[in-house]
This record gives structure tokens, sequence and C-alpha cells, in this order.
């Protein structure tokens, strides 16, 4: 029974993942209509053996792959064979789960420094400078 490895302590079952060949889209030649060589993958998150927390961060992405039910839907088309097709199509759905554990680090604000702050200020000194020469000569 082939799993997927989605990191060190989570492995997906194949099982629970259900891929359908189907004909490709687009143009082709003599072969294309007659092959089924693109592969439709779909996969239940809620029925899935992930962990809680996978499912939670899975279920709360805004995808377009993941339907308001709750399965993600994959289509694969890229390739000539159903089986490149099938690897990708998998691939994809790792990279998927993959993604939703990845923390991103938490921005720090910084401040400008005390040259950066007082070359500002100098800089629009001048150019109000400038603006207010261009103004009418009053004569006294």
């Amino acid at each position: 029974m082939p799993t997927l490895k989605i990191s060190n302590t989570v492995t997906l079952d194949e099982n629970e993942v259900e891929l359908s060949a189907i004909r490709a889209q687009g143009s082709g030649g003599q072969k294309v209509n007659k092959v089924a060589a693109a592969v439709h993958l779909r996969f239940d998150i809620a029925a899935s053996s992930l962990p809680e927390y996978y499912k939670e961060k899975l279920l709360s992405l805004k995808d377009k792959r993941i339907t308001k039910e709750g399965i993600v839907v994959i289509k694969s088309q890229q390739h000539r064979s159903q089986e490149q097709n099938r690897a990708e199509a998998l691939e994809r759905l790792v990279e998927l789960i993959k993604s939703v554990n990845v923390t991103h680090k938490k921005r720090i604000p910084t401040k400008p420094t005390k040259g950066a702050v007082k070359r500002r200020l100098a800089s629009k000194k001048k150019h109000a400078n400038k603006k207010k020469m261009r103004g009418k000569v009053r004569e006294e």
C-alpha cells in the first residue's frame, strides 16, 4: 500500500486519493482524441487520515482547488503519459498539504535612523523653498 510522505511524522495513504483518467483538453493530434492521458485527482479533506491541525488549515485556505464541501480537486494534463500526469497531480497535492505547515516569520517594525530622518527633512525644506521661489514677486 503506497503512501505519500508529507513530513517526517505525517504520511497519507494513496487509497484516500481518488484518481480518474480523463481526456485532455485543448488541441492535439490523432492520439489526443482517443487516449485518456489527463488525470483528475479528488481528495476529501474531512474523511482523510490527516491530523486535525492539517485539516483545519486546509479547510480555512482560500484556494480555488478546494470546494465548499472540502474536497481538493487537481487536474493534471501537462504530460503525454497518464503516469506522468498522475505523479504530477499527487506531487501538487503533497505541496498543497505541506504549504499549510509553513509558519511565516513575524515582521518586526523598524524605525528610520536619525540620519535618514534628518536627510528627509532637509530634502523637504529644499523642495518647499524651490516651490516658494516660483511664486509671484511682491514689490515693497
